[in-house]
């Protein structure tokens, strides 16, 4: 038999989620493709179920105490080490944007550094939110009283639709850089550049169950997150603003702290700040007599 008669059948990936830091399959067994932005098939990709959602806060829960009480200098290598791997892994997230968005080669080159830089960013911010969020309070009597910030705990995030990888660095590292842990749900259509960012997790310093990445559908995941009572704060980015009222109305029954957020997607590129950190600690206020 000739070259030219032999055809190949390609095998195609199917990507598991991420969770405690295990890449298990949905227990549910379903699957979704993943295109391109020009309709051709590149993957796979787990649809997590309601089940799934719930073992991962699970593990982010269990993940909580050692890295909420890990030293804050410690969080920002661990963090740095991630935007080593990301470093390393560079031409693949550069070819997974420029696929997933239908970017050009040199726009995805410069959304794929912007990310790891803004890594880097917020890892350097972690030893330092103490000392910028927290406060000695001036008293009137012979007291100390101090406002510390900690972290608010398991934060569910619904990442942005459009920015696959930008957007969902800008939207988890402020959450891991304060000591809280978190449940992804990635971009349903774009969802390989958190695929491989799960995989950058895994095999660099972060504990399992801090970071956990569930690929699927924001509005069949969202309720869900919203509604569980071991979820202590939601970022709803990812959802349509009719879908974030109903987001709203279902955290309220644990009233847990929901973000307000445009209504349009931001814009990714511009230069990050302190408002996403400060979005996920609380000030605990501390008063202590003098002399004791």
């Amino acid at each position: 038999m000739s070259d030219s008669t032999v055809s190949r059948v390609s095998v195609a990936k199917t990507y598991k989620l991420y969770v405690g830091g295990k890449f298990p399959r949905s227990e549910s067994g379903r699957v979704y493709p993943v295109t391109d932005s020009a309709g051709k098939f590149l993957a796979n990709a787990a649809h997590a179920s309601r089940k799934d959602l719930r073992e991962a806060v699970v593990a982010a829960r269990k993940a909580i105490p050692g890295w909420s009480s890990a030293t804050a200098y410690n969080r920002g290598q661990v963090l740095y080490r991630v935007a080593e791997v990301l470093e390393g892994r560079r031409a693949q997230f550069i070819a997974e944007v420029a696929a997933s968005e239908g970017r050009s080669a040199p726009l995805a080159e410069s959304l794929v550094d912007a990310a790891i830089d803004r890594w880097v960013w917020y890892a350097g911010w972690t030893d330092k939110i103490a000392s910028v969020l927290g406060a000695a309070n001036p008293v009137a009597g012979p007291y100390f009283s101090f406002t510390v910030p900690e972290p608010t705990g398991v934060v569910g995030v619904l990442a942005p639709q459009e920015s696959s990888l930008l957007g969902l660095v800008s939207v988890l590292a402020p959450v891991l850089a304060t000591g809280s842990t978190a449940v992804v749900v990635s971009s349903a259509d774009r969802p390989l550049p958190a695929i491989t960012l799960s995989e950058v997790l895994a095999t660099s310093d972060v504990p399992g169950g801090v970071a956990n990445i569930l690929t699927g559908r924001a509005a069949e995941l969202g309720p869900w997150l919203a509604s569980h009572g071991d979820v202590n704060a939601l970022d709803p980015t990812g959802a349509t603003p009719d879908e974030r009222i109903q987001l709203a109305r279902e955290a309220a029954g644990t009233v847990k702290r929901v973000l307000t957020v445009p209504d349009t997607e931001p814009d990714w590129t511009a230069e990050p700040d302190l408002s996403r950190i400060r979005r996920y600690v609380e000030a605990k206020t501390v008063w202590h007599p003098m002399g004791v």
